[in-house]
């Protein structure tokens, strides 16, 4: 099931998130920006963006989410045990949606340009690899840029009254 987040998940948005920015960033982004990313930054930063932040539920706990800033998919995360079994695509997919609803046309998103695995999953989604970029990481004492790819996506401009629709509610997606 995709629902808005609420404060409530916030705990687990941070620490999902947590474990997989670490999968797909250390040693791929400046130490500077490793340095601020503490376990309390990253429950900071999924407060401040739960208005704008989807989670699916599986068995009724959250397996992953994403975060639309207007035309941008700022964050797609899962858990690990819930990668290859259709969340990421669900997620993508409802992010494009968002993106569509905010009147865009097209939605972009910046990946690490080691992370290998999530630039395939983009790729596989229909997201095309638009270039290199410095993407500006927040961080306490202001941007840190991090080598990126920037991917994007022509999307369908469409109205869903601002909340995703309900989806199964199966013990597993695919």
């Amino acid at each position: 099931m995709l629902r808005p987040a609420s404060p409530n998940d916030v705990e687990r948005i941070a620490e999902i998130w947590q474990r997989g920015w670490r999968d797909g960033h250390l040693g791929h982004v400046p130490e500077a920006l490793v340095a601020v990313r503490s376990t309390s930054s990253f429950r900071t930063r999924a407060l401040e963006r739960i208005d704008a932040t989807t989670v699916v539920e599986i068995d009724e706990a959250v397996a992953g989410f994403v975060t639309v800033i207007d035309d941008e998919v700022e964050q797609v995360y899962m858990s690990k045990e819930h990668r290859g079994t259709g969340v990421g695509d669900l997620l993508l997919a409802q992010a494009e949606r968002l993106v569509g609803a905010g009147g865009h046309r097209r939605a972009w998103l910046a990946v690490v340009s080691g992370n290998a695995r999530a630039r395939r999953f983009y790729v596989r989604n229909g997201w095309v690899d638009e270039g290199l970029f410095d993407y500006p990481a927040d961080a306490v004492t202001g941007p840190v840029l991090v080598p990126c790819h920037r991917y994007i996506k022509p999307v369908a401009r469409q109205s869903t009254g601002g909340r995703p629709p309900l989806l199964r509610r199966a013990g597993r997606v695919r």
